[in-house]
């Protein structure tokens, strides 16, 4: 981010076009692309395997053995019809041949809804920049929830599984907050490249321990725990109440929407593109449904009634506990550089926008060299450096507030789900195949996109439920 196209070999991930005239389509790019489908597979799950796999196992507690793993095939199948669906979107107007490319999600949103006016392009962003700003309260949460872990691990083992070893939140979330804080002032998106990979590396390494962890206590045990129902709850109600949550913590599990044509844009072609795109997500859609089957299941089987809402910080496992702190401590490093992964973008947009209103301003527009002892000179920007701490302030905030891991993984979840994955994909894909009003496959999907939004709201007012239920408690 910060810089303009020709700048750097890589997009912006919310690059928009939505301040250009009617027709305008971004400029071809002069880099060569080389991705390939299996570079586009591990993209996607490097990109979806993260930290909402470690509520899985509280979801199918929920729902039970046979609604739990039925769902998450369930949104397998949808997030399978939304990117097949949004694969079109990447050229246009041909969905093949372009010749134009559509490289970010709210470009295509904006080139292909812009003749349905302009609230389109104007409501995708707002979904988007919500959505950015909620999976920022969601890392902090989740990071000071691990970095207590670790404290409580280390504690168990020092003075036995029956010390009160009991942590408040404020304090790890404040560090991560600082930690955020200057993170933040790196420049842009471009510059912490390394950090994505170190990321993604992280988020692998804590996903395999939370599955090898689960299956080895479930050999331990002897048998599967668990049932059909899932765990009962004291009224219909809460049980009611906790089924929608755990909808919205799946939810939050699947979608790789605002990514998927990022790397589509990798792709070299022939063939199209599209053709390569939709045989990568099969694969990456079918490998990440099956680890996440196992993973969430193998938790289940382990703890049955018991199972904790975080598969690693529950403390179900306490040895050992060298492996349990080395993957808590890959959440953290993970959630470290995705919570900049999902700002950066998002700040670039404000630098820019900034620049744009105020070009005169010596405040926004001017950089100053500082130079320390044994480090090397970088430079600090008054306003970028007051906005994004603000910006990792209000985050930190919420966080503090709300420090409820399932309850804000499902309402995050939810809210971003039906927007995101189905309503523009489903609508881009009218407009990139002209399908008219009531045909046959225009009811199909119009079917498809109501019964999504009513899952939603569904997993949306539960969470919100749950999230009121656990401040007032």
């Amino acid at each position: 981010m910060g810089g303009t196209d020709g700048d750097h070999k890589k997009t912006p991930l919310l690059t928009s076009s939505s301040g250009s005239g009617s027709g305008f389509h971004p400029a071809e790019s002069p880099i060569k692309r080389t991705g390939n489908m299996w570079t586009a597979v591990a993209h996607i799950i490097t990109g979806v395997i993260g930290s909402g796999v470690l509520s899985l196992a509280w979801s199918l507690a929920q729902l039970g053995w046979i609604a739990g793993p039925v769902s998450m095939l369930l949104f397998a199948v949808v997030i399978f019809i939304s990117t097949f669906l949004l694969c079109d979107s990447y050229r246009s107007p041909d969905p093949e041949y372009g010749p134009a490319r559509n490289r970010s999600y709210l470009e295509a949103v904006h080139i292909n809804l812009e003749l349905l006016g302009s609230g389109n392009a104007w409501l995708c962003g707002m979904v988007v920049y919500v959505s950015l700003y909620g999976i920022g309260i969601a890392y902090t949460i989740t990071s000071a929830i691990s970095m207590r872990a670790i404290q409580r691990s280390n504690c168990y083992h020092r003075e036995g599984h029956d010390a009160a070893c009991k942590y408040g939140d404020d304090s790890f979330i404040l560090i991560f907050g600082a930690i955020q804080i200057v993170t933040s002032q790196i420049p842009n998106f471009h510059n912490i490249e390394w950090l994505s990979v170190l990321a993604a590396i992280m988020s692998l390494c804590y996903s395999f321990i939370g599955f090898g962890l689960g299956l080895a206590k479930t050999i331990g045990n002897g048998k599967i725990k668990g049932s059909i129902e899932g765990i009962s709850a004291s009224t219909s109600a809460a049980k009611f109440w906790l089924i929608s949550q755990a909808l919205g913590d799946i939810a939050f599990a699947y979608p790789f929407s605002l990514i998927s044509i990022e790397i589509q844009d990798t792709l070299k072609s022939p063939p199209p593109e599209s053709e390569t795109m939709k045989a990568a997500s099969s694969l990456a859609i079918t490998i990440t449904t099956l680890f996440y089957l196992f993973c969430g299941g193998f938790g289940y089987a382990a703890f049955g009634d018991d199972t904790p809402g975080n598969l690693l910080t529950g403390f179900g496992f306490y040895e050992p506990y060298w492996l349990v702190d080395f993957a808590n401590a890959c959440v953290v490093v993970h959630l470290v550089g995705g919570y900049q992964i999902f700002t950066q973008p998002l700040f670039g947009i404000v630098d820019r926008w900034s620049s744009q209103k105020f070009p005169n301003s010596g405040f926004i527009n001017k950089d100053y060299t500082f130079k320390l002892p044994l480090l090397p000179a970088f430079r600090v920007n008054l306003f970028r450096l007051c906005f994004r701490t603000a910006y990792v302030g209000s985050t930190t905030g919420f966080a503090m507030i709300f420090p409820y891991f399932n309850q804000v993984l499902g309402v995050i979840g939810a809210m971003n789900f039906w927007p995101l994955a189905i309503y523009f994909p489903v609508n881009m894909y009218f407009v990139q195949r002209k399908i008219g009003a009531w045909t046959r496959p225009w009811m199909l999907l119009q079917i498809f996109t109501f019964v999504c939004l009513a899952i939603t709201i569904f997993a949306f007012i539960g969470s919100v439920e749950g999230l009121i239920t656990a401040k007032l408690s």
